[in-house]
């Protein structure tokens, strides 16, 4: 699934707990920023993915304009992907 400021791929996971790998390429950045992208993404993932998910591993890239966007356009985003999971991995 692709959205404005995320790439998420799943997959479903032989574990018995979610997985979420979080990937912010530099893409010209300063450390600094793509620290900020990182820390909100792994908040993100925290709150408001990995207590809803059953089997799966996630992976969650950064796409240039995230290095613009705010904690609540990353928010409303990863509630889509969020939605979407489901979708395409079955739950158990």
């Amino acid at each position: 699934m692709q959205t404005e400021h995320l790439e998420a791929r799943a997959s479903a996971s032989l574990l018995l707990h979610p997985r979420v790998g979080i990937v912010v390429p530099k893409y010209r950045q300063t450390i600094v920023r793509r620290n900020l992208v990182k820390r909100r993404l792994r908040e993100l993932a925290r709150i408001r993915l990995l207590p809803h998910l059953g089997r799966v591993d996630l992976l969650l890239r950064a796409k240039p304009p995230a290095y613009g966007s705010t904690f609540d356009q990353l928010a409303s985003e990863v509630d889509a992907i969020a939605r979407w999971v489901p979708t395409v991995t079955p739950r158990e």
